[in-house]
Parts: structure tokens; C-alpha cells; sequence
């Protein structure tokens, strides 16, 4: 069971308690972790989070698109986008767009993610044949101009390139996220627990 206790689950079948997939492979997932966070700082201090998520992302070999902050159901939230390379390798990408509601001892997370098929690079050939090799490639937006390692930062995971690629799976799981974020609700007693303060010190853990 997890505090979300209604979200609009249309065009989406359930394949096992709190997972659905959708016909076109998309697959929403509700988690809850009874568990100080695993934020590595406070919503507060917004800049310096996104900042470490972007570092631990490419850490694991993936790429922090976004993270902004925002409320679920009137409580204060981070979404995050995601890439990280297909687990089946050889090409191509999965998109991970999750919404992080974190409590003083515990998180409820919605997650919504897509792989890329068989067709692989079009949108990144498409959008690079556009601007440019020179303009494509970016320093990563939190890096405060530099890179992280992991999946290189560049201007086609942006959501101004999703109109032109309705079936990438990038944009699916933006579109998805971006609809169904204002139908959940979450239980009221999960919405009254005292707020999360922050990463609990290393000294205090043990």
C-alpha cells in the first residue's frame, strides 16, 4: 500500500498491485518507502539537491534531464527526468520521469518510464541536423558549466523537441507525467506528517 489513493489511470492496465503499462509500453509505478529519504539535501536548498541528484544520476551511468520542484496533491514534491542506457544493451535509452514526495520519515514515489525500440537516435540525428554539432552538446544545466560523466547533456531532451517526436518515449513519459500529476491524491494522514528536514548524517546512521 502506498499514501497515493487515487490517480487517473486511463489507457493504463494493471499488471500487478501498484504497476500498470499502458499499449504503447509505457509503465507507471507507485512506490512507497518507509524510510528517511534518500534526498541528498532538503527541498529548501533546491539548487545544491538537484545539483547532488545530477552527480548521483551520472555517477550510476545515467543523465539527470531535470529535476524542479513542485507539489503532489498540495504537498511539496521534486520531479525528476531520467535517462540511463537500455539494461539489453547495445543502443538505445530508458526514460525514468518520477515525482518524489518526501515526508520527515518516509516517501511516496509516482514513476513513469519507457524504453527506446528498435529505432534508436533519430530524435538526438533530427535535432543536432538542426542546430548544429557546436550548439548540441551543452554543459549540464547544474553543473554550473561543467560535466558530470555519465550520458552527456544535450539540447534534444528538451521539452521544446517533444511536439516533433509525439511517439518518442521521452515525450511519452513527460506527457503522462504532466497529465496524470494533477488527478493524484494522497491520504490526509501521509499529508499532515511533519516535513523532511534533510539526509540524516552519516554519524547517526547505525
Amino acid at each position: 500500500m502506498t499514501p497515493i489513493t487515487g490517480l487517473d489511470l486511463t489507457g493504463f492496465t494493471e499488471r500487478e498491485p501498484g504497476v500498470w503499462t499502458d499499449a504503447a509500453g509505457l509503465v507507471l509505478s507507485v512506490h512507497f518507502f518507509p524510510l528517511v529519504p534518500d534526498l541528498p539535501a532538503p527541498l529548501h536548498e533546491f539548487e545544491h539537491l538537484r545539483t547532488r541528484l545530477a552527480a548521483g544520476v551520472a555517477q550510476a551511468g545515467g543523465g539527470l534531464i531535470e529535476a524542479v520542484p513542485g507539489t503532489v496533491h498540495g504537498v511539496p514534491a521534486v520531479r525528476q527526468l531520467v535517462k540511463v542506457p537500455r539494461p539489453a544493451g547495445p543502443h538505445g535509452q530508458v526514460f525514468l520521469g518520477s515525482w518524489t514526495v518526501p515526508k520527515g520519515g518516509c516517501s511516496t514515489v509516482l514513476k513513469v518510464q519507457a524504453a527506446e525500440g528498435a529505432m534508436t537516435g533519430m530524435r538526438e540525428a533530427t535535432v543536432m541536423a538542426q542546430v548544429g554539432p557546436e550548439a548540441y552538446f551543452r554543459p549540464h544545466p547544474y553543473s554550473a558549466g561543467g560535466q558530470f560523466g555519465g550520458l552527456p547533456s544535450h539540447v534534444a531532451d528538451d521539452e521544446q523537441w517533444d511536439t516533433l517526436f509525439p511517439d518518442h518515449p521521452l515525450t511519452r513519459v513527460r506527457a503522462a507525467l504532466h497529465r496524470i500529476t494533477p488527478t493524484v491524491t494522497l491520504d490526509e494522514r501521509f499529508r499532515q506528517l511533519p516535513p523532511f528536514a534533510g539526509p540524516v548524517p552519516p554519524s547517526q546512521h547505525g
